[in-house]
């Protein structure tokens, strides 16, 4: 078959590219070698945020960018940006100066387009432990207060997916496909010959395209002809129940916490909170990262430390979930710190018509998508149409929003009938978070491989099958 643009990669970046792409009228197709948002995009710490720590390392532009494409996010997918208020309390000795980041929360506002999803303000002691009755009174100085925006990531991917697939009636329907891997690709004239392989069928297949984006994450510097480097960095994050830290903090009230150079936050999720996230470099298989001992006991001791009445334990973390975030690595991205490292994206054409798309941060993955759809009209001589991106609204999921539907059959149906879920993973890890939201793991699992079972007619081995291989991949990258 032939397209004007093969994408390759099923995460946020991918998808934004598929709906942009589609939308001015591109023959678009989106192969994922796995499931959609499997990789960094159901990893994250599901927030919308212009990164106010940028500002402290002099990365304006990183932040006006992140904060224009917050506040439009907020508008085109309001299910999916949940406005959230920040409290980033200061201690003696922290290394952080209260009055910077009070200047910063200011500028931090302007920089939205002037109005943020809410008004930053400068918190007193006083007024600081109202908030935040259980904090850690020695040696604080006060706080400050901003806002940004919860989400939920791998729910953001589906409902641009659909977006791409679906429109609006304009454009082009994209073709979307989970479970589809690039094997190769060769220029041939003005096309590139692609060969792809069903990962369920192991049968191979070739598609002609104009153009290829690379938009494989962690995985982008792997591809043949990808010209970008990477450096990757881990990052856990542990959900506890909300009961654990109610004594602790205000109900609807974030908060951010440091050690050194590193952010860690607080985050309320329904009746859950997540903590996290670390930022250390990871050499190993993306697609195995996982959460390891060290890694909690880091997180429960920043939040502890904060917080010296939550004594959490690692036998109250429900679940966790552990991910890469692909970081471009050039000149001195290279060395140093993670947590110093750029999060600015790149969009290169090492060869005609391939383009590596990398870097970047959940939140601009839409101006990305606009800006790379903008080079490949460019280089295909087309007169494209401005893209609609940033103010027509993503088609929303029948169950999509910030925190998980209730536990249904007609949740699962949905999932298999029009969000291409496949496999037992694809709906308790993505699609639904259930996993990650409920304690009782095997129980949920054995529920819903029942109602996937009937719903896709799985034999009774192919139902323990799925059980067994949700349950490895559990062991092996949460």
């Amino acid at each position: 078959m032939n397209y004007d643009l093969l994408i390759i990669g099923g995460g946020i970046v991918g998808a934004g590219v598929a709906r942009d792409a589609a939308l001015r009228g591109l023959k678009t197709m989106l192969v994922e070698q796995s499931d959609f948002a499997s990789g960094t995009s159901s990893r994250s710490s599901r927030l919308l945020h212009g990164g106010l720590r940028y500002l402290a390392q002099m990365r304006v532009g990183l932040v006006w960018e992140a904060s224009l494409e917050k506040m439009r996010l907020s508008k085109i997918a309001p299910h999916l940006s949940q406005p959230l208020p920040f409290v980033f309390p200061v201690w003696r000795g922290s290394g952080w100066s209260l009055w910077q980041l009070a200047i910063g929360v200011r500028i931090y506002d302007w920089l939205c387009g002037g109005k943020n999803l809410g008004k930053s303000q400068s918190l007193r002691i006083s007024s600081t432990l109202e908030l935040l009755p259980g904090l850690r009174s020695e040696d604080l100085l006060g706080s400050t207060r901003h806002f940004d925006a919860l989400t939920n990531d791998a729910r953001l991917v589906m409902d641009t997916l659909r977006s791409a697939v679906e429109g609006s009636g304009v454009g082009a329907a994209a073709r979307v496909c989970n479970y589809t891997k690039f094997v190769n690709a060769e220029r041939v004239g003005d096309v590139w010959q692609c060969e792809l392989r069903d990962e369920r069928t192991g049968k191979s297949f070739q598609v002609a395209a104009k153009c290829v984006v690379n938009a494989a994450g962690a995985w982008a510097a792997k591809l043949s002809h990808s010209g970008v480097k990477l450096r990757l960095t881990k990052g856990v994050h542990l959900v506890v129940p909300r009961t654990q830290l109610q004594a602790e903090l205000s109900p609807n009230e974030a908060v951010v916490l440091t050690e050194g150079s590193r952010i860690l936050f607080v985050i309320p999720w329904g009746e859950r909170i997540i903590l996290g996230t670390t930022d250390t470099d990871y050499h190993g298989d993306p697609a195995v990262v996982r959460t390891e001992p060290e890694d909690v006991e880091y997180v429960l001791g920043v939040v502890n430390n904060a917080f010296p009445n939550a004594k959490l334990m690692a036998r109250d973390v429900i679940s966790t979930w552990a991910g890469v975030r692909p970081l471009v690595a050039s000149g001195t991205a290279k060395t140093g710190s993670p947590s110093d490292i750029s999060r600015c994206h790149v969009i290169q054409m090492p060869e005609p018509g391939w383009f590596d798309v990398a870097g970047g941060k959940l939140t601009t993955y839409r101006h990305m998508a606009e800006q790379t759809i903008d080079r490949v009209g460019s280089f295909l001589r087309l007169k494209l149409p401005k893209s609609a991106t940033a103010e027509m609204p993503l088609v929303a999921g029948k169950f999509s929003g910030i925190t998980p539907p209730d536990l249904s059959a007609a949740v699962v149906a949905e999932c298999c009938q029009h969000e291409w879920a496949i496999h037992l993973d694809d709906v308790l890890l993505r699609r639904t978070s259930w996993h990650y939201y409920h304690a009782n793991h095997d129980e949920v699992a054995e529920q819903v491989a029942t109602w996937m079972a009937e719903e896709l007619k799985w034999s009774a081995s192919e139902r323990t099958a799925e059980l067994e291989r949700y349950r490895t991949i559990v062991a092996t990258s949460t």
